[in-house]
């Protein structure tokens, strides 16, 4: 199983960048893992909200393939702890032939095709964060996973 991370639009701020990048170095040693980013869609103030979601939807329907099972990373979701995150990931790397495909939205959530298109949601938190920070919230829980399916001593109870 791969594991893909799409999110909308590109990251700005270069603290951001660096620890993604040291965790998708990390992850690297267990589990192949890409983040592709979706370019911001162009001139959104002449785009009503629901058209700027039709539009990153139809983007991130794009990136999906035969076999993707798409997980949407939403606040409406189903909350995990990091123990119950990696058996679910466990459980993912066992019934997932092709790509688990997680995607973080832009700014008003997706559209109704995308959360047609999902398997399942996933709230990383009850809490909102800016979507340059989730990224690296998230791959960070997937390194913790992988470190706790691992037993190695990353994560403390």
């Amino acid at each position: 199983m791969k594991i893909l991370l799409l999110v909308i639009g590109k990251t700005d701020a270069p603290y951001f960048v660096e620890a993604s990048n040291e965790y998708l170095k990390r992850l690297s040693h267990y589990i192949p893992f890409e983040m592709k980013v979706i370019p911001d869609i162009k001139n959104v103030k002449n785009l009503s909200i629901d058209q700027q979601k039709e539009k990153e939807g139809e983007q991130i329907l794009k990136q999906l393939a035969p076999g993707d099972q798409l997980v949407l990373l939403d606040d409406k979701g189903k909350e995990f702890t990091s123990m119950q995150f990696a058996s679910y990931i466990e459980k993912k790397m066992q019934t997932v032939s092709k790509r688990l495909v997680f995607v973080v939205g832009g700014p008003y959530g997706f559209s109704e095709q995308v959360y047609k298109a999902a398997l399942e949601k996933i709230s990383l938190s009850k809490m909102t964060f800016s979507h340059q920070m989730i990224r690296v919230i998230f791959i960070e829980q997937v390194y913790r996973a992988m470190t706790i399916l691992n037993n190695e001593p990353y994560h403390h109870e």
